[in-house]
């Protein structure tokens, strides 16, 4: 029977893989913080607007476009899985906004229908066309992030940039926060008051749908690495981890690459302690981060609540001590 934690190994765990083993998991690194930084911009504005169940909805949907892809195709290359994908994607997000402002349905409500509904047509089309589909389940739900440095490298002018997903990764990571730079006031109004944005002359609509395409282009790219499921904790793990440090949105991004940094190389020592899969030992590792934060943040953290509620009630010295019936002038 085997154990059930793995013994530990210092040099093996801390060391090999940034010595011995660093081409191979250092592109991992790179890969996993690429995803969790461009996951984590996007996702401070959906939980500014309340839509953290977007990325879930986005991530499920891919399925069906997957799979359209693949029997129109014929192959399983990226332009046409991306493609596929993106679609999906953008079809998820009509839809949602389709049933959210055409009937009485609420927004949460629209998510859980449009991603069960569409990951579940998906499915049928996976076992319907089995023999034509060549798709791993465990891949589609996990994602694989340890095949990334296996993947072909691009050189540019002699110089190698990287395997295939993490330069396109890292393209859509700069891409969004040049974008949030450029549209940062419109993003910032549009999300807290979008009455305030419209009489400032903002569309807050199209900002709306602008931010839907984005969070289309990250998921999808990150699908590969991370699947379905992973993505959505890295889509909110840096920002509710942020959010407790500080009220600044700027900081919030910030932070948000620190988390995403930081849980990328705890990631990669956890999975290779329990030799487990990477890409959801980094999830655990942002985990263990925002516990962290909950904990000792100064103002929100359970400790700093805790230590208010303890200290004792005391009367402001600059007012007066209450009047009682004795003291009290009389008319």
């Amino acid at each position: 029977m085997s154990e059930l934690i793995p013994p530990f190994d210092a040099h093996a765990v801390f060391v090999a893989p940034w010595t011995e083993n660093l081409s191979i998991f250092g592109w991992v690194a790179a890969m996993g913080f690429c995803v969790a930084a461009a996951c984590g911009l996007v996702g401070n504005y959906l939980m500014l607007r309340r839509m953290a169940l977007m990325g879930d909805a986005v991530s499920h949907s891919v399925l069906p476009g997957l799979v359209a892809a693949f029997l129109i195709s014929g192959t399983r290359g990226t332009g046409a899985m991306f493609t596929g994908a993106l679609a999906a994607g953008a079809v998820t997000t009509i839809l949602i906004e389709t049933i959210h402002k055409r009937t009485r349905v609420k927004q949460d409500a629209a998510i859980g229908i449009a991603f069960s509904t569409l990951f579940a047509i998906g499915v049928i089309m996976t076992v319907m066309y089995a023999n034509q589909v060549d798709l791993d389940a465990d891949c589609v739900l996990y994602g694989e992030i340890a095949f990334v440095p296996l993947e072909p490298m691009v050189s540019l002018a002699g110089v190698n940039l990287g395997p295939v997903p993490f330069v396109r990764m890292l393209g859509v990571l700069l891409t969004v926060g040049v974008l949030i730079v450029a549209f940062y006031k419109e993003l910032l109004v549009s999300s807290f008051d979008p009455g305030l944005a419209k009489s400032l002359g903002i569309n807050p609509s199209l900002v709306h749908y602008a931010l839907m395409a984005a969070l289309s282009v990250v998921v999808v790219s990150a699908f590969e690495s991370v699947g379905a499921i992973l993505v959505i904790a890295m889509l909110t793990l840096p920002g509710a981890t942020a959010s407790l440090l500080t009220t600044r949105l700027s900081i919030v991004h910030a932070l948000s690459f620190v988390h995403a940094a930081l849980s990328a190389w705890m990631g990669v020592t956890l999975g290779v302690w329990l030799e487990s899969s990477l890409a959801a030992a980094m999830v655990v590792a942002g985990a263990c981060l925002f516990g962290l934060a909950w904990i000792f943040s100064p103002k929100e953290g359970l400790l700093a609540r805790w230590r208010q509620r303890s200290l004792p009630a005391t009367l402001p010295e600059s007012l007066p001590p209450p009047e009682t019936a004795a003291t009290k002038p009389t008319s």
